[in-house]
């Protein structure tokens, strides 16, 4: 089957067209039952993203036959950005491009309604829409992105919906629940509900597999960190609990985003700065986290030099993040009452040895040790970076959430073909 996956995000869309065997239904599933996502990872046959929208965008195109492209161009929207990742794939995946069987799309907030991946319908579309005021950074991105497909490939075909937070509605209610008086939570639909689900659900299964355990029966804290940063504890598949909360803002210390503070702040800086809930929500989201401690940048290979140079903000804000992952990987590990794994994913987790070491170097005393020499040869790559001795493993592993997202594609187009 063949499948195109985007991912959309508020000045980008990323794409990966993939071919997945699905496999064939057991003898004896119920009439109706999809049949299980397969576990092989798909075979990508184009990929690329578009980054900038809305002027100059940055245009890097891959097809597994080793042809590339980039360039800058125009990109106003997230439409014409899809317009030129199927031109890329009408060129570099001709006959794979005209049999694209189904589309899944990334979408961060669900809400309370959306509990697993979901046949988009106008009816689910609005939806999404209305869950922006949860995730104004993203779901509007995600729509734009499947008002894009449905113009380009047709209403007709079947798109899927594979929701960040769908992962996290098995949080236990004590995980879930804010300390607020309860009728707001009731009337409002405030809880927990965290983010970079599809992220976290697929590399703790992953670090299940490479302990040599089923998921059903390990425990594993995951730390997805990038741009945007998340912890989850796992137990048995499950998610037990997350950093990021009601929206994407809780939690760690991220590139733009603040992460945990305290609430009265938000009035405090309303009143000293003469600012809207709006425009401090804004600052939050968008000017804060590394970017506001440093006072240079979001990205953290520029912050570890600029603090080997002797930058003290630089310093101060490397050294805020990974106290604060650290915090959240021994509070998890308390919670889970140890873990058989920890994993670290996403572009600083996958490439920053020094982030790595960090955050999880010194933790002897807990039964986790790192190999210096593993962390430090482990970039980009997926690797096993504890010590011979460590009781929990430690691991670098890639996330592969097109690969996710490609699979509960698969498994309901079946479905339906069925």
């Amino acid at each position: 089957m063949i499948l195109l996956v985007l991912n959309c995000g508020s000045s980008s869309l990323k794409f990966q067209l993939l071919e997945l065997v699905v496999p064939v239904p057991a003898a004896g599933a119920a009439a109706g039952e999809p049949p299980a996502a397969g576990s092989a990872s798909p075979l990508w046959l184009a990929r690329g993203a578009v980054e900038r929208l809305g002027g100059a965008a940055e245009c890097a195109f891959f097809a597994a036959g080793g042809a590339e492209a980039r360039r800058v161009a125009e990109v106003p929207d997230h439409a014409a950005a899809l317009r030129l990742a199927l031109d890329w794939i009408a060129a570099s995946a001709p006959e794979a491009g005209g049999r694209i069987a189904a589309v899944g799309h990334r979408v961060v907030h669900g809400g309370e309604r959306f509990s697993a991946p979901t046949f988009i319908d106008d009816e689910v579309l609005a939806e999404i829409d209305a869950l922006a005021e949860l995730a104004p950074l993203h779901n509007p991105a995600c729509a734009a992105g499947i008002r894009a497909a449905r113009a380009a490939l047709g209403a007709g075909l079947p798109m899927v919906a594979v929701f960040d937070t769908a992962y996290y509605r098995t949080l236990p209610e004590h995980a879930a629940v804010y300390a607020l008086p309860f009728e707001w939570t009731e009337r409002h639909a405030v809880r927990r509900y965290g983010f970079h689900g599809i992220a976290h659900q697929q590399v703790a299964r992953r670090a299940a597999a490479l302990c040599g355990r089923p998921v059903e029966e390990a425990a594993v804290v995951t730390l997805h960190l990038g741009n945007g940063c998340s912890a989850t504890a796992t137990r048995a598949g499950q998610a037990m609990d997350t950093s990021m909360g009601f929206t994407p803002l809780e939690g760690l210390v991220m590139g733009t985003r603040a992460g945990d503070l305290d609430p009265a702040l938000v009035p405090y800086l309303m009143r000293k700065e003469g600012l809207t809930a709006d425009e401090i929500e804004h600052r939050l989201n968008r000017r804060s986290g590394l970017l506001g401690v440093s006072g240079r940048s979001n990205d953290m290979r520029d912050l570890l030099a600029a603090a080997a140079g002797g930058d003290p903000r630089a310093r101060l804000a490397v050294d805020l993040f990974c106290h604060r992952a650290r915090k959240y990987l021994g509070a998890y590990l308390a919670a889970l009452g140890g873990a058989d794994a920890v994993a670290f994913s996403g572009g600083i987790g996958e490439r920053s040895p020094e982030v790595r070491a960090r955050i999880a170097g010194g933790m002897e005393w807990c039964g986790l040790a790192l190999d210096p020499a593993a962390n430090a040869a482990a970039a980009g790559v997926e690797a096993c970076i504890s010590a011979a001795g460590s009781r929990i493993r430690v691991f670098a592993i890639p996330s592969d959430e097109e690969s996710a997202i490609a699979r509960e594609t698969a498994r309901l187009a079946a479905a339906r073909g069925r």
